[in-house]
């Protein structure tokens, strides 16, 4: 994808640590929640996470965080996580309502469990591959 156009601009792409088992159970749920199917997913070790975070922006979180694309904004850590909500719809909208909360507060949360998730809920030795059901919506 270097030098090219970004053939992703229109997508809403969740980038997740494809090693952390609570990023998995996550995307586990998300794709179970989100029956338009509006959301793609792609795992931050991937070349394409690679690739599109150093086309729009010098990677702004590492592999350490969630970063939500959307329609070319990046979106990390607690705002992305209330931003993926949004598209899910009721009644997982409503949590975009956070957003109120000064940023630095809702990212000292994420920070905290961000840090103890590994410990607490484990790591995978590989990045998951899509499957027949998943097949378009994991593109990474």
């Amino acid at each position: 994808m270097k030098n090219k156009k970004n053939p992703y601009q229109q997508d809403k792409i969740v980038f997740f640590d494809g090693e952390c088992v609570l990023c998995n159970s996550s995307v586990d749920f998300l794709l179970k929640k989100d029956r338009k199917k509006r959301l793609k997913f792609a795992s931050l070790q991937s070349e394409l996470a690679s690739d599109m975070l150093q086309i729009i922006q010098n990677d702004p979180a590492g592999t350490e965080t969630i970063i939500f694309y959307d329609e070319g904004r990046l979106l990390i850590k607690s705002t992305a996580v209330l931003h993926i909500a949004a598209h899910l719809g009721p009644p997982w909208r409503a949590f975009a309502v956070f957003l109120i909360i000064p940023r630095n507060w809702r990212d000292y949360l994420y920070d905290l469990i961000a840090r103890k998730r590994a410990k607490w809920f484990g790591k995978r030795e590989h990045c998951r591959v899509p499957d027949q059901e998943t097949s378009g919506r994991i593109i990474g």
